[in-house]
């Protein structure tokens, strides 16, 4: 059995005007539309300067990640060490203890 406490007659009275409050908040908005998800509605044709604008920007963004790859793979290349001959040939002539 569990131990209710007697109402507080002011809590109640808070909790009235709060849920006034909401239903006055939901009568000012208007009922929702049909809604349909941003992939599915018609598209606005976009004028040929606004499609050449982003076109440029797309280009110029492939760009940058395309150098940005090509500097990045550049960095992690191994590089041809020149004495790497001679340290293999050291490796040979040492004797194992």
């Amino acid at each position: 059995m569990t131990n209710m406490p007697p109402a507080d007659p002011r809590i109640e009275a808070v909790a009235a005007r709060l849920k006034e409050a909401a239903r006055k908040r939901a009568e000012a908005y208007p009922p929702p539309t049909d809604w349909q998800p941003i992939w599915k509605r018609p598209r606005k044709p976009k004028s040929l300067k606004a499609r050449k604008e982003q076109l440029a920007k797309q280009r110029k963004r492939l760009k940058a990640a395309g150098v940005r790859r090509f500097y990045g793979a550049q960095s992690r290349r191994p590089r041809p060490r020149q004495n790497r001959i001679g340290t293999a040939a050291d490796f040979q002539q040492r004797p194992v203890a």
